[in-house]
């Protein structure tokens, strides 16, 4: 197989109204995930930032930050980029008509505000990555079976005989997230006018289960689904074809196999069974090949149009969350052999591995593609300022490195202390000496997401002045040489 480009051509009438609506609620549940963030870490380094009230507290707020980042920021953003790359690479106008599209972008703005209030208000399943109740669980499947209606019939009515390899990624995650969804999320309700239910598994048999899923919502929902945003926005951005479509299929056959065995590695030392946890363990090493032979494709992509990270601010972004993105699936499957595990698991080092792939990966990524999109949709020549999108680069950037060293420190320094034993054998500190030690590490923390946050609202202001059609006049503009050779698309 050749190895291809995305090519352009003319397009008759896509449905680029849903994809605006998308790529605005990504911008905005992008701010709410940050600053609920920026408030929780607050609230880990002087506990009193609650003010004593039970729905600001960190058991409460946690899961909404949670959803907020990856549901509904990174989950907007996925439906956008997914609803404008099917289009294109396809050559064919949504399956189903607006009034479909219509219902899976307000359907699931419904269920994530639904969700936040059930968290805030106390109302959960008790269990990790679970919506809070059962009827919101019925009501998710419905969208997300009408989304996968849209996605599947695009690609069935499509013009162009070859199926890009963004969309096999995009199909993956759609599939998957499907099946993990319902079955993580079986339970017996009491009754039609009740949101308590009873979970159908329990035990060890409920923790495979919740990790099963949680962590194949990382492989599908957090990978899989921007790797395709990946294959399509930075070729588009550096007007490069794939550096290898026989690479991206090897990618992408053996990513999906693999990822779906590796849930186990998050319960070493507990009652799972010692084969079950290796056999997750074994998976999560392999992972590293295909992981970076994903990354190694997304960076050769560039060869020859290096200098475009100077005029296109979308490949700033995109590029080096593909960076982050090796870094974290190396750092992933050390963390997931047993005897590192022993060191780092209940620890902060897991905290800043986790956010090293969700700050720097998924939020880069998706910058990367509203950076492209909002010129493309809303017909302007290019951003309003390439100043603010540097100044967010970068500001954004120390964000991270300020985040995820203080995690990495702080977490290896919890796991040394809890297993140090003085001369007679006995712990020598106490888990609240452990607690203590580890303030200046938050503090540190929360200005990492701070800098993240203050980075987001330039983003916003930058959208925001580039879809009311203003320009910059304090610097000299360049146009974008990407976003006007695909406006007529």
């Amino acid at each position: 197989m050749a190895d291809a480009a995305i090519m352009p051509h003319s397009a008759p009438d896509y449905n680029e109204a849903v994809v605006r609506k998308f790529v605005i609620a990504t911008v905005f549940w992008a701010v709410v995930a940050f600053l609920v963030g920026v408030w929780l870490a607050t609230e880990l380094a002087w506990p009193q930032a609650n003010l004593g009230l039970s729905f600001v507290n960190f058991g409460r707020l946690r899961p909404v930050h949670t959803s907020a980042a990856i549901f509904a920021f990174g989950g907007s953003a996925l439906f956008a980029t997914s609803f404008y790359v099917v289009q294109r690479t396809c050559r064919a106008r949504l399956f189903g008509g607006e009034a479909l599209a219509d219902f899976v972008f307000w359907g699931y703005q419904f269920f994530i505000v639904m969700a936040a209030l059930s968290y805030v208000m106390g109302f959960s399943q008790s269990q990790e990555y679970a919506e809070p109740q059962w009827h919101l669980d019925l009501w998710l499947t419905v969208v997300w079976v009408a989304y996968a209606v849209i996605f599947v019939g695009t690609l069935m009515k499509r013009e162009e005989p070859h199926i890009y390899v963004a969309n096999w990624f995009y199909l993956a995650f759609i599939l998957t997230i499907a099946v993990l969804h319902i079955g993580n999320n079986l339970a017996l309700p009491i009754s039609m006018f009740s949101a308590q239910a009873y979970q159908v598994t329990s035990g060890v048999q409920n923790a495979m289960i919740q990790w099963w899923y949680g962590h194949n919502a990382v492989g599908f929902f957090l990978t899989a689904g921007f790797l395709g945003m990946m294959y399509y926005f930075i070729p588009k951005a550096a007007n490069r074809p794939v550096y290898s479509y026989r690479l991206s299929v090897v990618h992408f056959w053996s990513l999906i196999f693999m990822y779906i065995w590796a849930g186990p590695h998050h319960l070493h030392w507990t009652a799972l069974p010692d084969w079950t946890q290796t056999l997750g363990m074994a998976f999560s090493v392999m992972l590293w090949m295909p992981s970076w032979g994903g990354m190694i494709n997304g960076l050769m992509t560039l060869s020859g149009a290096w200098d475009k990270l100077r005029t296109e601010p979308s490949l700033r972004f995109s590029v080096t969350a593909v960076g982050f993105y090796g870094m974290s699936t190396f750092e992933g499957p050390v963390m997931s052999v047993r005897d590192v595990n022993a060191l780092s698991h209940y620890t902060d080092w897991t905290i800043g591995h986790v956010h090293s792939g969700a700050l720097g990966w998924v939020a880069f990524i998706s910058f990367g593609a509203v950076y492209y999109l909002v010129p493309v949709l809303w017909k302007r020549p290019g951003l309003y300022s390439m100043r603010l999108v540097s100044w967010h680069y970068w500001i954004a950037t120390l964000g991270i490195v300020f985040y995820i060293t203080s995690m990495w420190v702080a977490g290896i320094m919890q796991g040394l202390m809890w297993r140090a034993y003085d001369q007679f054998g006995f712990l020598q500190y106490s888990f609240a000496e452990s607690v203590i030690a580890l303030h200046p590490y938050y503090v540190i923390r929360l200005f990492g997401g701070l800098l993240f946050l203050i980075g987001a609202l330039l983003m916003v202001y930058n959208l925001i002045q580039t879809v009311r059609g203003k320009i910059s006049t304090s610097e000299q503009r360049i146009v974008m040489p990407a976003a006007v050779a695909v406006a007529g698309e």
